[in-house]
Order: C-alpha cells, then sequence, then structure tokens
C-alpha cells in the first residue's frame, strides 16, 4: 500500500449519523436517545454534543432518522404510513425547536433535476404547499392554520455559476422567512439504506456533500436563522459497495463452516435458490478464519480495505457513486413521501390522517 497516506481519507463516507458509529458506542456515549417501530418505520432519535461530535464525525445537533425496506416496493400503504409518521415526527421536531405554528418557512430544494440521483430537492419542491404569496397578497382569505411557506429551487454552482448559499442567502435577506429547511441527496454507508432512509437534522448541511462536493455549509452561523436539514441517502460509494462485498463473503463462508462437520467437504454450498437470510444478523469470523478464507486481505481492518480498494479502481474510483436503476423512480416517490409529510407538519389545517387532501 502506498505510504504516507492519511488514513482517514480511505474512511468510507456516509452523511447519515445512524450510521457514523457503532450502536454500543453510542448508546454508552448517550449519543442515541432513543428507538422505535411504529406502522412499520424505525424512527431513531440522536443528540451529538460537542464533546462527542469529533468521535462521530458528524456536527452537533439533533438527528431524527426514519427506516423502511418496504419503501423500495410498490405498496402505498407503506408510502402513507411513512408519510404519517414522518409529519407527525418533523412536527414535534419543529416544537422542540420552539418553532412556533405561525412562523414562516423556506423550503429549498438542493441538487440537480437533470442527474436523477441528485434531484430529490427539485422533486420536493415540486410538491410541497407553498402560501406565501397568499399570505402577501389575499391575507383576508388566508384561513387559520396554514402558515407562509415558500420553496425554491437554486440549482447547483456548476449550472448557475453562482453558490448555493449566496442564491439562499439574498433570498432570506428579502423574504425574511423565520426558519428553512433544506431537501438534499445523500450518501450512505450501507446499500440497505439507499431510498429506504430519511434524516433530519438541525445542524444544517453542505451542499453536494453526498457526492463529496461540498459547497458552503448552510446552518444558523452562515444565514441567521434556524436551519433543518432533510435527506434520503441515494448514492453509495464504489468502495463502500466492494468493501461490502468482502464482508459478505466472510460471513458466508463462516456460516457454512460452521454449520458443516469437520468431515465434511470445505467447499461452501452456499445459499439454496430463494433461502433468505438476515446480512445484518450474518457474524464476521475470527481473525484467524478470516486470513484461511482469504489470506492477508482477510486480516485488514475496514479502513486499510477501503485504502486497497480505493488505490485498485484507481483515479476513477475514487469518484465512483452507485444508484439503483430504478432510481428515477424512487426520486419520485421519496419527493412525495416527504413534501407530503412536510405539508401535514407545516399546516395544521392539512389532515395527517389522509395526507396529501388539503381540508379546508
Amino acid at each position: 500500500m502506498t505510504e504516507n497516506l492519511d488514513m482517514h481519507d480511505f474512511e468510507v463516507r456516509t452523511d447519515l449519523a445512524i450510521e457514523s458509529g457503532e450502536r454500543k458506542s453510542m448508546v454508552d456515549s448517550g449519543v442515541m436517545l432513543g428507538e422505535k417501530v411504529e406502522k412499520g418505520i424505525k424512527i431513531t432519535r440522536m443528540r451529538i454534543k460537542e464533546d462527542n461530535a469529533p468521535q462521530f464525525h458528524k456536527k452537533p445537533g439533533d438527528y431524527l432518522t426514519f427506516e423502511a425496506k418496504e419503501l423500495r416496493g410498490s405498496d402505498t400503504e407503506v408510502e402513507k404510513n411513512a408519510e404519517q409518521v414522518f409529519a407527525r415526527y418533523f412536527a414535534r421536531f419543529l416544537t422542540d425547536l420552539n418553532i412556533k405554528p405561525e412562523a414562516s418557512c423556506l423550503i429549498v430544494g438542493l441538487g440537480n433535476w437533470k442527474v436523477t440521483p441528485d434531484a430529490l430537492g427539485p422533486s420536493v419542491v415540486d410538491n410541497v404547499l407553498v402560501t406565501k404569496h397568499l399570505f402577501d397578497l389575499q391575507m383576508q382569505n388566508v384561513k387559520a392554520g396554514y402558515r407562509p411557506v415558500s420553496a425554491i429551487t437554486p440549482g447547483v454552482m456548476g449550472v448557475t455559476g453562482i453558490e448555493t448559499s449566496d442564491i439562499i442567502l439574498g433570498v432570506i435577506e428579502k423574504t425574511k422567512p423565520d426558519f428553512l429547511i433544506a431537501i438534499d441527496a445523500l450518501a450512505a454507508r450501507s446499500i440497505e439504506r439507499v431510498n429506504t432512509t430519511i434524516q433530519v437534522a438541525d445542524s444544517g448541511i453542505h451542499p453536494g456533500s453526498g457526492i463529496g462536493n461540498n459547497r458552503k455549509e448552510l446552518s444558523y452561523n452562515t444565514l441567521g436563522i434556524p436551519v433543518i436539514a432533510v435527506g434520503v441517502p441515494t448514492v453509495v460509494d464504489a468502495v463502500t459497495i466492494t468493501s461490502d462485498v468482502l464482508d459478505l463473503m466472510l460471513k458466508h463462508l463462516n456460516r457454512e463452516m460452521s454449520e458443516k462437520a469437520p468431515s465434511q467437504s470445505l467447499v461452501p454450498s452456499w445459499m439454496p435458490f430463494g433461502e433468505k437470510v438476515d446480512y445484518q444478523k450474518l457474524k464476521m469470523p475470527s481473525k484467524e478464519k478470516s486470513a484461511a478464507f482469504l489470506g492477508l486481505i482477510g486480516t485488514l481492518s475496514s479502513e486499510e480495505k477501503a485504502q486497497l480498494i480505493q488505490e485498485a479502481l484507481g483515479a476513477a474510483g475514487t469518484q465512483l457513486m452507485v444508484t439503483p436503476k430504478e432510481v428515477d423512480f424512487f426520486i419520485e416517490k421519496m419527493g412525495n413521501v416527504i413534501a407530503e409529510g412536510l405539508n401535514a407538519a407545516l399546516h395544521g389545517k392539512v389532515d395527517q390522517t389522509n395526507v396529501g387532501a388539503y381540508t379546508h
């Protein structure tokens, strides 16, 4: 391996706080506050403080994560449940931040609508209920239960030639919203979380972070108003996938060898066709077994494997991001789920038992 390289450069990238450390260390350090399952949606609440932020490589703040693997399918009931659960907990999130029901909101859809995996923000903005113009022009016709909401899609610097944060700051200075919601696509550590997870955070966001192209951050420090980031992982680093394949091979080999008697062949039969296995529950073998299965590669740490894989992929591999082929379907679905959830959370008059139907 190349010498004199900072191993931190080869850490597997993730934008999800829930993937930034082992669950046990999160519980022991007080970062993970609790988790529950509601209507098939797993909800996790985390709080990262200043003193443990370096350990988990995330900014201090509150993080709320929603997970539902069934969102990959076409079950409209699952989508409806996700919208309702997201709306209810997002409304509580606003209350915890002392954001009043009448506070005005600016929703920013970050990303490039021409690049499908990066089009989550524009997709959400297409479906949110905007009302600020009604408050400005027809205040007498606006009934109780709605708040002023405006929305923009500022595009990306490669298209506009303007720093995204500068565009947003100009809009804030002119329209003076009380708080901002920024929607963006993220990168995940695990392929299992792509298009199945929603993260909400009050720590701000770096546009373009999902593809490793960080721009100026959007946060209270830079904009002067509370910033709530909402994101869905749509891509995984190619280094991550390759590393996961190696780990999965080791887990399967360990499973096969553990189930065979010593006299049986050491050649694994692998899984019978159609057998379902929970990959998360498969155990990694010991270092001795890993070395027997894959030689020196089996003994490498996660960081060392990432470094080896990245060097093997070459220069192109350093920016190679992978997304599912059905990404256009997922973007449309998740954009709708988040938009309808926000509509119900931001406007008390929107019926949360039937998200998407506006009650007047």
